[in-house]
């Protein structure tokens, strides 16, 4: 999707991203007709836009969870390593400002307040790792319960030796192959 189409041709372009991911079935999601979802997505601007903003920021969202009886759609970054438009920030702008030098250029829930979203949260991030094999050169923020942040402490996860790991660092760290992954519920 370049940055010269109108956003009626890229609202079309990321629906046909995600049909086409959707349709391939990749996560088995039983009872899911694309034409409910698609009718639900024409009516969300907001959505369909945070969405291409998941995946120009290298996330490959798809569809990861469906709930029937309520009628709501689960979308993850499903990209194999945490989305490479969106490393190398500290956790929130409190740890930002908190830096004493070298200060990235954002913070990961700035970011993902920007773009519509909310990172990942430790169950999410052990729900998507059962899907595959993620972050095995990365990691992503994760939300962070509001007693561990008090503290000056965030999460992360990745997965290393065939395991999903857990970890936490001060909000203010940042690292080139750190960022976060994003959810969306419609």
């Amino acid at each position: 999707m370049n940055s010269k189409q109108s956003p009626s041709q890229t609202k079309s372009a990321i629906i046909e991203v995600l049909a086409e991911r959707i349709q391939t079935n990749r996560f088995a999601i039983s009872g899911l007709k694309w034409d409910k979802l698609y009718t639900k997505l024409q009516k969300q601007s907001k959505a369909i836009a945070s969405l291409q903003e998941m995946e120009t920021t290298g996330g490959a969202p798809d569809l990861v969870q469906y709930d029937a009886k309520k009628e709501v759609y689960t979308f993850f970054d499903c990209s194999p390593e945490s989305p490479a438009g969106r490393r190398s920030c500290c956790y929130d702008q409190e740890g930002l400002l908190s830096r004493k030098e070298h200060a990235p250029a954002t913070n990961a829930i700035d970011m993902a307040k920007a773009m519509g979203v909310r990172l990942l949260d430790e169950t999410q991030y052990r729900f998507l790792q059962t899907l595959g094999e993620f972050d095995l050169k990365t990691s992503s923020w994760l939300l962070t319960p509001a007693p561990i942040r008090q503290l000056g402490g965030a999460l992360f996860g990745d997965r290393r030796y065939d395991h999903v790991f857990i970890y936490h660092n001060g909000a203010q760290s940042y690292y080139a192959a750190r960022g976060f992954r994003a959810a969306l519920i419609l």
